[in-house]
């Protein structure tokens, strides 16, 4: 019993920061588990001409990958804490980082010292759990935004048609004031299809024009 739980907590342990094999076979399972959230992530983007995107969270790749099958994605930011982990998403998107179009980027969501005003979307999917400094990096997020540009945050409120009180309450008490106190517009929740028996919802805002 004890081996389980070991397993168990060094398991889960990955989701956050994989590390080592293990951590680029974490990688690889999330990428088979979330690709119904992936798309819908990407479709609540809009996409328009020249997009510049930051994926905060990246993981191993797969949603950087679809994107930059778009011509209209100029440029995309991969971030992501776990060395393992972007070794991955190196290999997945190895040719458009050697052209330039793609960057990896290893680092804490708390520490976003893009140029103000550079992205025109920052998503992330399945990563807002692992935010050690909620407020810093959603005004993080805002100052790095051009005007008019988007965000959008995907993550799992419950399984099974329960839903998990401490995520509503992250979302609720936390993430939707600290969006309104950092000026963000047109706030609304989305509900995604359910994934695997998960109900996934997205946060989106929208960053005011320079006139509003």
């Amino acid at each position: 019993m004890k081996s389980i739980e070991k397993f168990n907590e060094v398991f889960g342990n990955q989701f956050g920061n994989p590390r080592g094999i293990l951590g680029m076979y974490t990688g690889e399972m999330m990428v088979k588990q979330h690709k119904t959230e992936t798309q819908w992530t990407i479709m609540l983007l809009d996409l328009q001409q020249n997009e510049t995107i930051l994926e905060l969270g990246c993981g191993a790749g797969y949603a950087m990958k679809l994107l930059l099958e778009l011509p209209v994605v100029s440029h995309i930011v991969g971030l992501d804490i776990s060395k393992s982990i972007l070794h991955s998403a190196t290999i997945r998107n190895r040719k458009e980082i050697n052209s330039g179009r793609a960057t990896l980027v290893q680092k804490n969501v708390k520490h976003l010292d893009f140029q103000d005003e550079h992205f025109t979307k920052v998503y992330s999917i399945h990563s807002v759990y692992f935010w050690d400094d909620l407020p810093k990096t959603i005004s993080d997020i805002y100052r790095i935004l051009k005007p008019e540009g988007t965000i959008v945050i995907t993550l799992s409120d419950g399984k099974n048609n329960e839903i998990s009180p401490g995520i509503t309450d992250m979302i609720q008490q936390q993430v939707i004031p600290i969006m309104e106190q950092t000026k963000f517009k047109n706030i609304e929740i989305l509900e995604a299809p359910n994934s695997r028996g998960y109900h996934i919802v997205s946060i989106k805002g929208k960053k005011p024009s320079q006139n509003a």
